[in-house]
């Protein structure tokens, strides 16, 4: 699933726009991984156990993303923001969540002779 931050696709037409999707997770915090960000922050450096967490939790929330755009039949997902946010007593938990626009893009062959088909058909009720 191609994912992009931009609102189109250089060379790639975008032939419907999909609708709306989204992906989230949510990650517990270590209390461990906690005492020792701490001690980094006050001798300096990096906390790369948070950097991990931040990453593995990034990259959970865009594979949940493409798996719906893959539900609608989606290309490709453009318009791609990523945000983060503490949950829980004392920012125990970090969630990521990510949302963009699912798109068809139109094939090669359908570009060039100007065949445009059929709309999509419905978006299935959110629930």
């Amino acid at each position: 699933m191609l994912l992009s931050t931009t609102s189109s696709l250089e060379g790639q037409p975008i032939r419907h726009y999909l609708g709306l999707v989204h992906g989230e997770t949510i990650l517990g915090a270590n209390i461990f991984r906690d005492i020792l960000a701490s001690i980094r922050d006050l001798i300096g450096g990096r906390a790369r156990s948070y950097e991990v967490t931040l990453e593995r939790a990034r990259e959970m929330a865009l594979q949940e993303l493409g798996r719906r755009a893959r539900l609608l039949g989606a290309d490709a997902v453009v318009g791609v923001r990523v945000d983060y946010e503490v949950l829980g007593q004392a920012g125990g938990m970090l969630m990521a969540c990510a949302i963009g626009t699912a798109v068809k893009l139109e094939a090669a062959g359908d570009w060039a002779s100007g065949d445009r088909g059929l709309p999509p058909p419905p978006l299935p009720p959110q629930l």
